[in-house]
């Protein structure tokens, strides 16, 4: 893999039976940037994903991870009978610092005095926090997000944005967020991939410090729309 990069794919095809689900693809992401992938539903972003995390070796081509790697789903996927910091530890070796670690991660996503709640007494926000904890406490070179905003409400996935950027800026691990939401990505990334046939067919970079406004990326915004096809814009 070159110096300087997380993710390096050269390649990558995927079928399913008769289908290929992606097709040559290529990808590299350096180390502490923040990608976001877009496509139209089908497209192939979360077997991506998958493959990426290691979860679907069955594929032709190079894919070079370096590192570890954390994924964190839409769906928060807390096991209901363990304690929130149980939750956030789940799997990790060296138990003897597993509260410590847990405390230091809840802390984090701002909900250290949620150590001993169970997963059912919190809303759809909180959970999805105990879901980044937990993929955080892995020191992670590579934060995999799967649309992990898209069950929340508007103002609780603003409040996610913000979250999630303090955390990339505090760790600095390389991200792919696979998203379905335009106005999203171009708050949240330093790249924007669109993926359409099961490769990626455009790329746009956005230079402006964060936290950025829509209004100053209204022509990037444009150009992404009519990448993934979408042609009467709305405005944003």
């Amino acid at each position: 893999m070159a110096e300087g990069l997380t993710v390096e794919v050269r390649g990558l095809t995927k079928r399913f039976a008769d289908r290929e689900v992606l097709s040559r693809l290529d990808l590299r992401i350096g180390t502490g940037e923040f990608v976001a992938l877009l496509g139209r539903s089908g497209s192939g972003k979360s077997t991506l994903l998958r493959v990426l995390a290691g979860l679907d070796a069955d594929v032709d081509g190079q894919v070079g991870v370096h590192g570890t790697v954390s994924v964190a789903f839409q769906q928060p996927r807390l096991l209901p009978w363990r304690t929130v910091w149980r939750n956030v530890v789940l799997g990790l070796r060296g138990r003897g610092r597993d509260r410590a670690l847990a405390g230091q991660a809840l802390a984090e996503v701002r909900l250290a005095d949620h150590a001993d709640a169970w997963p059912r007494t919190l809303s759809g926000g909180e959970a999805q926090r105990v879901s980044l904890a937990r993929a955080l406490v892995r020191e992670p070179d590579l934060l995999l997000l799967d649309e992990p905003f898209g069950a929340l409400d508007a103002l609780t996935r603003l409040a996610m944005h913000s979250l999630v950027v303090d955390l990339w800026e505090t760790h600095r691990p390389s991200v792919l967020l696979v998203t379905h939401d335009v106005d999203e990505a171009l708050l949240l990334a330093d790249r924007v991939l669109i993926l359409d046939g099961g490769a990626i067919v455009a790329e746009h970079e956005l230079a402006n410090a964060r936290p950025r406004r829509l209004a100053d990326h209204l022509d990037v915004r444009a150009r992404v729309l009519t990448d993934l096809g979408v042609t009467d814009h709305a405005p944003a």
